[in-house]
């Protein structure tokens, strides 16, 4: 097999690990863009009150002292980023892992400014969108140089392998783990740490999540995520479902199809939910036992 953009021995790592972090991915002219394009969203979120459909406002921000923790579906409304998502330097690593034929999922921009950029705590995406087989992923543009001491992204080698664990609280879904309660020891988290331009990918099952940003330096993160054609969502998953026409306008990639191909792989389904306006940061407010300091 010829690929694009990794090596046989890192698709063994990934297919062991659930994880990769590839270096000099994303060509500094096009970060420059992305930072360039964050500004303009941190100015439109001065003067704010409330989110709205492209930010999504940290606790702790005034209209005076703009704090934003999520710009929602960039693909959508911001050309930069919808660009960056349909060129190779990101949809080729993704082809040698999981094939040709790629369906955008979805996109988000997360923002952890220096010094207090919001948690997310332990959780598996496939969780949130279990499809029939688990050829999805998520890849991560690093916009700054990511060290342990901003916030980066961590995750549980090779549980991507295990089954998906209880992501529910007094039976509503909360899109987080009991970390402790699944067996899961903090010490035994990687970090995807990387300078900026790089990308890391991780598997749809794999435990992740990340602390606090209490560094003086932004952490941003942009993700990409997406899954092979034949793997379908099924019912009660949080993926949008508008009909096949309006599915295969998701396509990045290669060629849509009618076959779903199906795995006994075991899943969950993110049901019932707290709320229609669902984030999963407020989501993850119901988590009783949290394994990261909440923002103050």
């Amino acid at each position: 097999m010829a690929f694009e953009a990794i090596t046989s021995e890192q698709k063994a790592f990934y297919e062991e690990h659930g994880y990769l972090v590839l270096p000099g991915r994303i060509p500094e002219g096009i970060l420059a863009n992305i930072r360039a394009e964050i500004a303009k969203f941190q100015e439109q979120a001065r003067g704010l009150t409330a989110s709205t459909d492209e930010i999504d406002l940290e606790d702790t921000h005034t209209p005076e002292t703009p704090r934003i923790r999520r710009i929602k579906l960039p693909h959508t409304h911001n050309k930069v980023m919808r660009d960056l998502m349909y060129s190779d330097h990101v949809l080729a690593p993704a082809r040698d892992l999981i094939g040709p034929n790629l369906r955008l999922h979805t996109t988000k921009l997360n923002m952890k400014e220096a010094g207090y950029g919001a948690a997310v705590e332990w959780h598996q995406d496939f969780a949130f969108y279990p499809h029939t087989n688990d050829d999805v992923l998520a890849i991560a543009v690093i916009i700054d140089d990511m060290a342990e001491e901003n916030g980066p992204l961590m995750v549980f080698p090779g549980s991507h392998k295990h089954p998906i664990n209880d992501h529910h609280v007094d039976g509503v879904f909360a899109g987080a783990m009991d970390l402790a309660a699944c067996r899961y020891d903090m010490k035994d988290a990687v970090p995807l740490t990387g300078p900026a331009g790089s990308i890391s990918i991780h598997h749809g099952r794999i435990v992740h999540g990340s602390a606090l940003n209490r560094s003086d330096r932004d952490r941003r993160l942009l993700f990409y995520e997406m899954m092979a054609a034949d793997a379908f969502p099924i019912m009660g998953s949080m993926t949008k479902w508008n009909g096949i026409a309006d599915y295969n306008t998701r396509m990045l990639c290669g060629k849509p199809g009618l076959e779903p191909r199906v795995q006994s792989l075991g899943a969950r389904i993110p049901a019932p939910l707290p709320t229609e306006e669902f984030t999963i940061y407020e989501v993850q407010k119901q988590l009783k036992n949290r394994s990261f300091e909440v923002e103050t």
